[in-house]
């Protein structure tokens, strides 16, 4: 009986687990008057490919999408390395700017995400760490 509680114990703590760990890493963040989401599908991100969506919304809660939004992530120099820096497009797809980022190491990195509307450029400067 007690190795069957025990089983049972595992089971439920396993798959709290496996849901726990499912969920987005999501940060938001204003740019001047835009208030901007940022969800990475993996909880945290990780070496290699990562998707990145990012949804804009104006001063009065309207969704953006006549916007142009880049992605620039690297890593800063560090002893015996030299920084990297990548550039990565995005493309509107639904209510949400999609694109990829592909880190090639663990450690810090920095995401900044240039939004250009209007003839106006924000900038939303994100710190991760990538395991």
């Amino acid at each position: 009986m007690k190795r069957l509680i025990l089983i049972v114990a595992a089971m439920i703590l396993a798959l709290n687990v496996g849901v726990a760990g499912a969920k987005d890493f999501e940060i938001s963040k204003k740019a001047g008057d835009l208030s901007v989401q940022v969800n990475i599908d993996k909880n945290p991100p990780v070496t290699g490919i990562n998707k990145i969506a990012v949804a804009i919304k104006d001063a009065t809660g309207k969704t953006v999408t006549d916007a142009t939004v880049a992605i620039d992530y690297g890593m800063p120099a560090m002893p015996g390395m030299g920084a990297m820096n990548y550039k990565t497009a995005t493309a509107l797809k639904g209510e949400n700017y999609q694109g990829t980022l592909n880190f090639s190491m663990s450690g810090p990195w920095f995401i900044n995400i240039k939004i250009n509307r209007d003839g106006k450029a924000q900038t939303v400067k994100l710190n991760v760490d990538i395991k």
